[in-house]
């Protein structure tokens, strides 16, 4: 792997996955909870405001509720980290909802004598309205399974109540264990309530094992556990980007699996986070993808399948598969599926992720999931620990496919609140947003690459050799090259023109000859870049990463306060032989955002298989001002070629 991609899509050595104890959450306000809460209060403005907003206590009584979830620490704040979140409704008849949460700190005062932070072992909320929380602990405090090490991190948590025992189980992620070979582990604890005491299965429910990539010594990422239980059988989901996603059998009263029933059900290097949900004859596999701690610039971003079975195969909305189904004679299987269901838009929202899904009384789907804040990423004092706080929004279903809220993505304003108890109803509509479409063209701009040269509007950043490029057969074909955008390595060829002012839609259609599947050519990519200058742009590419083929949408900027990221990504629709690539830029109202990632220039990235379906993905922010240059772009590695049939740039449709 080139050291300068160590952050890119698929980094098998991500810092997310390199720390033993804590799953990178996020640390960083200037001030303390406890001291922000004394202002407000003293300022007899608390009834309106918490932490910036309406609390979510006044919101909820009004029938709304507005993101975060900020569960009340009794007498200590709130909690303002609640990473990979999992829901349930208590059996007990108390009407309450209880909500786990991955090991992390509660907020940026959860800390020691000694200053550390204490990372709460599956810390438990309950609510009686989907809405207002309450910490009441954590579910393992000092507590770890027998094989578990001493410093092993608790992620993840999956809980589900089994009828037929009475009993709540709770599965987790074991990061570290002491079984032979070491490596990570699904383990399993029981109680009789949901908020315990716990007890822990003497083994793991499912066991370290190799990755189908590299034999059984290798220590696959076996994380994230995920339970769907059917007439037909019970089922645990489990995996990360090392191995990819599988499903066992799920046997013994819920505590063990047969690996011999093991399937592979989404492709290694991609997904992690499973959650799987039945509705109307379909199995709907939701998944994580990218990275999703990186502060802000993190794009995390859930996507989806669906299958007739529980064991798959998981097909997109473009009729793509999830999983690498190893069959020979399919040769595409690296440009692997999945369609992007929650994903930033633009506001203060980004690395949107690890859901879970519940319907409420009045049948209203509903997913928890956890983002970052752009404006306050980090844990107070912990550059680079990102925070993940919670958030709750409505799920629709548009012709059999999930969107969030209608499809304007994460809430950050007042929303209608869930029918928590029998009864209840919600006030939620399906209210679609309105699509992003070209309209009147810009002929200037626009380019089908017809002639035997280069229009005048074109020129070069770093004009390539003679005789790796040219104009050939209505297409404007380059030579892939050993040259590249990122951070310090700024010496790829780019051809640009200028962008128009205002809003606009650009658009290519673009083949890239790297092989539909095999490992490895990472990280050759063909595409399009909205810049300002080297370090400072968005990006939209096919490009090849290990064993998989994605479309990498990035966003790179200049260098910043230390510890600070300068690039991060999300991931759109799966590329094709051809793949269609879209960015709309709309300039917004209201500056969102602030500060060295901030801008009121929203850039949405598209991608289609034909041109006409698109799969619509996430929304970076920038300031790339009034001189920004769109750019064609064919780099991360030479023996390659990209062909681009056309640029064609459009006013955005009003």
């Amino acid at each position: 792997m080139a050291p300068n991609h160590t952050q890119r899509i698929g980094d098998l050595m991500t810092t997310a996955r390199s720390q033993p104890v804590a799953r990178p959450g996020s640390f960083g306000r200037s001030r303390s909870v406890r001291a922000r809460l004394a202002a407000l209060l003293a300022a007899g403005a608390l009834a309106l405001s918490l932490v910036g907003a309406a609390t979510p206590a006044t919101l909820a009584a009004s029938g709304t509720y507005r993101n975060p979830l900020l569960p009340v620490v009794p007498g200590d704040g709130v909690v303002e980290s609640c990473a990979d979140p999992t829901v349930i409704e208590g059996q007990e008849g108390e009407g309450l909802w209880y909500l786990y949460c991955t090991a992390d700190p509660l907020n940026d005062d959860d800390r020691n004598a000694d200053g550390g932070f204490i990372f709460r072992q599956i810390p438990t909320m309950t609510s009686t309205d989907l809405v207002n929380w309450t910490y009441v602990g954590e579910a393992f405090a000092g507590n770890r399974p027998v094989y578990a090490t001493p410093n092993a991190g608790l992620w993840a948590p999956e809980i589900v109540y089994f009828a037929e025992t009475g009993l709540y189980h709770l599965y987790y992620t074991v990061t570290e264990t002491t079984l032979p070979g070491g490596g990570s582990a699904i383990g399993v604890a029981t109680s009789d309530g949901p908020t315990g005491p716990w007890t822990h299965s003497p083994s793991p429910a499912v066991a370290p094992h190799g990755a189908d990539c590299c034999g059984p010594d290798s220590r696959r990422w076996v994380f994230d556990p995920e339970v769907l239980r059917t007439a037909g059988g019970d089922y645990l989901y489990y995996g990360s980007y090392f191995g990819g996603l599988s499903v066992r059998r799920l046997e013994g009263n819920g505590l063990t699996t047969d690996p011999a029933s093991q399937t592979n059900v989404a492709i290694a290097n991609k997904f992690e986070g499973a959650e799987v949900e039945y509705r109307d004859g379909w199995y709907y596999l939701f998944a994580s993808a990218t990275d999703c701690c990186r502060g802000p610039l993190t794009g995390y971003v859930v996507m989806v399948g669906r299958s007739h079975s529980p064991l798959g195969p998981f097909i997109d909305q473009e009729g793509v598969a999830l999983n690498d189904n190893e069959d020979a004679a399919d040769p595409t299987d690296g440009r692997a599926g999945g369609t992007p269901v929650i994903a930033q838009n633009g506001n203060r929202w980004i690395g949107t992720g690890h859901n879970t899904v519940f319907t409420d009384h009045a049948g209203q789907w509903w997913t928890i999931y956890h983002a970052v804040d752009v404006n306050d990423p980090y844990f107070a004092g912990a550059t680079g620990f990102t925070k993940r706080p919670a958030l709750m929004d409505a799920i629709d279903w548009v012709d059999g496919w999930p969107v969030l809220n209608g499809g304007s993505g994460p809430s950050d304003t007042p929303q209608q609140a869930p029918a928590a108890q029998p009864g209840d109803t919600t006030n939620h509509q399906l209210q679609l947003d309105r699509p992003d479409l070209p309209g009147v063209a810009i002929a200037a701009l626009t380019d089908t690459f017809s002639g035997t040269s280069l229009n005048d509007d074109w020129s070069w950043i770093r004009e390539p050799a003679a005789g790796t490029w040219e104009l050939a057969d209505g297409t404007f074909r380059m030579d892939t090259q050993a040259a590249d955008l990122f951070e310090g390595s700024n010496n790829a060829s780019v051809l640009v023109e200028d962008a128009p002012a205002g809003n606009y839609v650009v658009e290519t259609k673009v083949r890239l000859s790297v092989p539909p599947e095999g490992c490895c050519f990472n990280y050759v990519q063909a595409g399009l870049v909205v810049m300002a200058n080297d370090d400072e742009f968005v990006k939209l590419a096919h490009v090849s990463i290990w064993n998989t083929r994605q479309t990498e949408f990035g966003k790179e900027v200049a260098p910043n306060a230390a510890g600070y990221p300068r690039y991060g990504n999300t991931v759109v629709g799966p590329p094709g032989e051809w793949t269609w690539l879209r960015i709309v830029k709309e300039t917004s109202g209201e500056h969102s955002p602030t500060g060295i990632y901030g801008g009121k220039e929203r850039y949405t990235a598209y991608t289609s298989h034909d041109g006409v379906t698109w799969s619509h993905g996430g929304t970076w922010t920038h300031h790339l001002g009034d001189d920004a240059r769109i750019g064609l772009v064919a780099m991360g590695g030479s023996g390659f070629e990209a062909e681009f049939d056309y640029v064609r740039v459009s006013r955005l449709r009003q």
